[in-house]
């Protein structure tokens, strides 16, 4: 199976709009080869726009460029942007509903070696609370390329988180992609397993372990974090009874806290999330950390076969009673 970074995909597809409408700009903070606005920058130099390392200049000066009728694409290292220009996205860019597209590229764990000062952790957590911001994670260099056509036809700003690390490409360019719908890749009944990015192919592998021990495993490509795709999550929701939500993210803001937010308000499941755990990482290879922090196929099967044991015991899907809070529990306060 061919190995592309997902950045790749955010670069063939600038390029390809480049070449098809003139209105199309670029602005980078240096790492212009890194995130692959190089290929862009060689052929339309007069529509690139390189402020050095002045991430929040780059939102301000992609924001002035939209205003004058352009679509503006951003790009940098997460840890970068919106690390350190969040404020500029918030206020130059979403509050004015500014025509401009976020490329995150050396998000999560996947940046590897460079180590936890560069492993963006938090930027999905940060995006998604931006009014008018979509947030698009996809699981390889085909979804990335999709992914970034599709955002050039909404005019609302949009982040679109990719990795450094070479990973399998297992989608197609025939593989149907809409923002906002989550892609099925296989079917189950036992545990539903809803995933972003890097991790969804890790998901396929732990659904065929998972097969091996009689568990019937669904993996759920959720490439759109914003805006959720909250019909695919109650959907199998209802039919797993239980939910496992996994990526290369904080737990707290991310892609399980989005699922978590749609099944308490629609349909009430019990939901094991996979991903950091309120810490930071550390230098290693991708795959090494991914090992270490439960983001491989294993640590993804662990997940499930948890999710399963409760479903067993009773703590799945709930049909009834939320809990058995009496009114002998009730706290007495003396307020007056």
């Amino acid at each position: 199976m061919t190995k592309k970074a997902s950045r790749d995909g955010f670069g063939k597809a600038l390029l390809e709009l480049g070449e098809k409408d003139p209105n199309i700009w670029a602005v980078s903070a240096d790492v212009s080869e890194s995130t692959r606005t190089h290929w862009f920058a060689e052929k339309f130099p007069q529509r690139f726009v390189q402020v050095g390392v002045a991430e929040q200049n780059m939102a301000g000066v992609a924001a002035g460029i939209a205003s004058c009728g352009k679509l503006a694409f951003i790009s940098a290292f997460g840890a970068f942007s919106p690390g350190r220009n969040f404020d500029q996205i918030r206020v130059s860019v979403c509050y004015n509903d500014s025509n401009v597209k976020i490329h995150a590229s050396h998000a999560g764990l996947s940046v590897g070696p460079d180590g936890a000062s560069h492993q963006m952790l938090e930027d999905i957590a940060m995006m998604r609370s931006l009014p008018n911001m979509m947030v698009i994670v996809p699981c390889d260099m085909e979804e990335a390329k999709k992914a970034t056509l599709e955002t050039a036809k909404h005019k609302t700003p949009a982040y679109i988180r990719t990795s450094r690390e070479n990973s399998p490409v297992f989608t197609t360019p025939q593989t149907p992609f809409e923002l906002g719908k989550a892609n099925v890749y296989r079917d189950g009944k036992d545990v539903a397993i809803f995933a972003c990015g890097l991790q969804v192919y890790e998901a396929l592998k732990a659904a065929e372990e998972l097969k091996k021990k009689g568990i019937d495993a669904a993996v759920i490509d959720m490439h759109t974090i914003k805006p959720i795709d909250s019909t695919i999550i109650t959907q199998y929701a209802r039919k797993c009874g239980v939910v496992v939500s996994v990526e290369d993210h904080q737990i707290i803001g991310g892609l399980g806290s989005a699922i978590a937010e749609v099944l308490c308000e629609k349909c009430p499941t019990h939901l094991v999330r996979v991903g950091m755990k309120d810490s930071f990482g550390e230098s290693g290879s991708a795959f090494d950390l991914f090992k270490k922090y439960g983001l491989d196929a294993a640590g993804i099967v662990k997940a499930a076969e948890e999710a399963v044991k409760m479903k067993a015991g009773g703590f799945g899907l709930f049909k009834g009673s939320l809990g058995r809070f009496s009114k002998e529990d009730e706290l007495h306060l003396d307020i007056e």
